[in-house]
């Protein structure tokens, strides 16, 4: 039988929230400190799914862990080589652990095996292949072409000629290579084909692969020049920011039923690395108000309805979902556009998420690359919302809770992927 938590109808929100660890700023900075010169401390490491399954990747391929803290490890780095050649790695639904490591280990001189769960074995992995494959790496599929389970053997390493990879599928790829390039030593030249997505995930990347020494020279989006004869070196300590997709919820909450003293996010700011960040520019336009502070976010309810909005969401991918459970709330038909990455997630996201829409009264288009919701003039009560084994989805309709309706979420321990306490954490602002 299916697990399921009922949360009862709520109006006002309010108090102060602390975000758990990104998830995109731990996975790649555990494998930067793995892979670096020296010891790294890092702190407020998010404790998920996604980074125990990296954590036990490293920890099969030699590479020494101590946890000094609740959140907090100590990586001692290998200076970019591997003592542990051989190696069957499973990582689960981590695909912020799989792209980067299939793409440092295809360069690391040994032999190793990486698959997952079902899921992981349908989300596409060829244009990371292929780009690996120009750099001489020797990569098989173990099941179906261009899918996850891969096995590994050494390579043969040439950097003569630009390697050229796909950018509008997932950037996923573009940050694996650009990460697993400096470890042989050559320089190496990337070139974009087609349009990039999900550019600020690829300034998240540039910007940890600087604290750990190595600088990628970018022209545009379209090219990136990758230094010969620069190892990383470790930073020694590093902060892991709050994670800026997870405080979507609570700042999507605030929008909906803050009070008069607002909600307070605290783990990040208007200077955070993460792209996410920039959810909160688009919910000031369909009405809320927003302060900043030193490590803070505070949000207030707007007065009166929300306004709908019509949004190119390449730049915010993943909180781009909270912003189709804010349609529900918002005065008129809102479309979210070039979210075609959302097909290839945890799960094709724009399928369930106009399938659950619908369940609570949405009338939605869903398009190749697009989702257009007109809200209900009341919301359904009681719906039950299945979520597809996807963490955002879960989190996200928790919101409707909001609106004064209870709803029903069925497998709720899917949110263990990137926030494993949200519904406890969530309960913790109902006021």
């Amino acid at each position: 039988m299916t697990e399921s938590i009922t949360l009862q109808p709520a109006n006002q929100v309010g108090g102060t929230i602390k975000l758990p660890g990104s998830k995109s700023i731990s996975n790649r900075t555990l494998l930067l400190a793995a892979f670096s010169n020296g010891v790294t401390h890092i702190r407020d490491l998010l404790a998920s799914d996604d980074t125990a399954r990296m954590l036990e990747a490293l920890e099969k391929l030699g590479i020494p862990l101590e946890k000094t803290g609740e959140n907090d490890w100590r990586v001692s780095g290998n200076n970019g080589k591997l003592s542990i050649k051989q190696a069957d790695l499973f990582l689960g639904n981590a695909g912020t652990a799989f792209r980067p490591l299939t793409a440092a280990l295809a360069l690391s001189q040994g032999d190793f095996t990486l698959s997952g769960i079902a899921r992981m074995h349908e989300r596409p992995i060829g244009d990371l292949v292929n780009a690996l494959r120009q750099a001489g790496a020797n990569i098989e599929y173990l099941g179906n072409d261009g899918f996850p389970p891969l096995k590994i053997s050494p390579a043969n390493i040439q950097s003569s000629t630009p390697i050229k990879i796909r950018g509008d599928v997932s950037s996923q790829f573009l940050t694996a290579l650009l990460m697993a390039l400096p470890l042989t030593g050559k320089s190496f030249i990337i070139e974009v084909v087609g349009d990039l997505i999900s550019k600020p995930y690829i300034e998240i990347t540039l910007n940890l692969m600087r604290r750990f020494g190595v600088e990628v020279q970018r022209d545009g989006w379209e090219r990136f020049n990758i230094p010969a004869n620069t190892p990383y070196q470790s930073p020694q300590e590093i902060y892991v920011e709050g994670d800026a997709s997870s405080a979507s919820y609570f700042l999507a909450a605030g929008v909906i039923a803050a009070g008069a003293d607002g909600l307070k996010i605290e783990g990040v700011s208007s200077d955070s690395i993460q792209g996410d960040i920039k959810f909160a520019d688009e919910i000031v336009k369909m009405g809320a108000k927003v302060e900043y502070g030193t490590n803070s976010i505070v949000v207030k309810r707007t007065a009166g309805k929300l306004k709908a909005i019509d949004l190119d969401c390449n730049h915010i991918p993943d909180a781009a979902m909270t912003l189709a459970i804010l349609a529900l709330f918002a005065e008129g038909t809102t479309t979210l556009r070039n979210i075609a990455s959302w097909r290839v997630k945890e799960t094709d996201r724009i399928s369930a998420m106009a399938t659950e829409l619908r369940k609570v009264g949405a009338i939605v288009e869903e398009g190749a690359d697009y989702i257009r919701i007109t809200p209900p003039e009341k919301v359904t009560p009681n719906a039950v919302i299945d979520t597809y084994d996807d963490h955002r989805m879960a989190m996200c309709f928790s919101l409707v809770s909001l609106g004064g309706v209870p709803i029903v979420i069925n497998d709720p321990k899917c949110v263990g992927k990137t926030f494993p306490d949200y519904f406890e954490r969530f309960a913790t602002i109902i006021q």
